[in-house]
């Protein structure tokens, strides 16, 4: 009866050979949604900016009255420019969903 040190080996070089599964074994590469976070105890669980208390929402109601990069900046000065990129980021991942009809 083969080791179950055996049986992984065996199972993850299959794995490796099919291409579905190639693509979950690549290398995770961090991208600036990374910088948004959730915390049940903060701001009621909504998304806030690198654990602070300035929420997605507050920086992107801050561009819908036509601020500027380098306003938001100003008005947050514990913002970065990543920060406003990674709002900007989420707020399209969450835009784009799958819309179902039904007939």
């Amino acid at each position: 009866m083969p080791s179950r040190r055996g049986q992984a080996a065996d199972s993850n070089s299959k794995q490796l050979s099919n291409p579905l599964y190639v693509y979950r074994w690549r290398a995770y590469v961090p991208t600036m949604i990374d910088r948004i976070t959730f915390d049940p105890e903060q701001c009621g669980g909504r998304p806030c900016v690198r654990g602070m208390r300035i929420r997605v929402k507050d920086v992107l109601d801050l561009f819908a009255s036509s601020a500027s990069r380098e306003e938001v900046l100003k008005d947050y000065p514990y913002l970065e420019p990543e920060d406003i990129t990674a709002c900007l980021e989420y707020a399209s991942s969450e835009a784009d969903h799958p819309v179902l009809v039904s007939r």
